[in-house]
């Protein structure tokens, strides 16, 4: 069953779904939504058990793709573009696959449609085992998440997810601050995350990969099964960057996002 995602619109044109990362949210993507509203309806949606959006014991990529097509069933959207990071990729992917009439293209930012080898134990771990009682600061988490998340840009974005509990829904003194994605949950379901999506395909739509060049998430072995499911895709690379290559070379990822859109 779909849930209701929020989401935050901007610009005019024709429709641009953003779909962010594993533990993010609809802002992780906002320097992409500032710099194509210009020439887009940018719609940014927080995926569910992330950001602002429900929390559900599911957590599957048809699942994720059923949210974007009642999201775009609810915004009276016929078909739209999509653009994914790494797990929003996935789901971008999916809703190509298994809804091929609803999309125009799809941009898949740094992340293969293939099951990886799990990738994410230790933050997992870090952010079950993080302790915040007592907590009253962001400062403070980051030096308890330190002993778990070595890399201060990792806690940084994770540290995104921490929220203060309202004074009404304080249920213990020591206890000031909640994670606001759905922990449990994603842990529970990491396996789905990591899978591939799901599918036979093939999406004969217009599909363009954009690959960190120090990132491992795209590789040539990958090269016949993406073909496969998506046989009129292109790659671009971006030189100098990471997995986060929308906000490593914020500029060169939206050129790239704007002569694809606009083909």
């Amino acid at each position: 069953m779909s849930v209701e995602l929020n989401h935050r619109i901007s610009g005019q044109g024709e429709p641009l779904i953003l779909l962010h990362g594993l533990f993010g949210s609809l802002e992780n993507l906002g320097g992409v939504a500032r710099r194509l509203e210009d020439g887009w309806q940018i719609h940014g949606l927080d995926q569910r058990n992330h950001g602002s959006s429900p929390h559900t014991d599911e957590m599957t990529y048809p699942a994720m793709a059923s949210d974007v097509v009642a999201y775009m069933d609810a915004q009276g959207i016929d078909k739209a573009h999509l653009l994914g990071h790494s797990m929003g990729g996935k789901v971008a992917m999916q809703v190509a696959l298994s809804y091929p009439e609803r999309v125009l293209g799809i941009i898949v930012a740094d992340i293969s449609p293939v099951s990886y080898q799990p990738r994410h134990d230790a933050i997992l771990e870090g952010m079950k085992s993080l302790d915040l009682r007592g907590v009253k600061s962001r400062t403070e988490a980051d030096a308890r998440l330190a002993e778990y998340v070595e890399t201060p840009g990792v806690r940084q974005f994770l540290l995104k997810n921490l929220e203060r509990i309202p004074k009404d829904d304080i249920e213990q003194d020591d206890l000031l601050f909640r994670w606001r994605l759905n922990l449990p949950v994603i842990d529970a379901s990491y396996s789905n995350l990591s899978a591939a999506p799901e599918g036979d395909g093939p999406y004969d739509g217009a599909v363009l990969f954009i690959k960190g060049a120090d990132s491992a998430y795209i590789q040539t072995k990958h090269q016949d099964t993406t073909q496969t499911l998506f046989p009129n895709a292109e790659l671009k690379i971006i030189e100098g960057t990471g997995h986060w290559l929308h906000a490593e070379k914020a500029d060169t990822f939206a050129t790239l996002c704007r002569q694809f859109l606009e083909q």
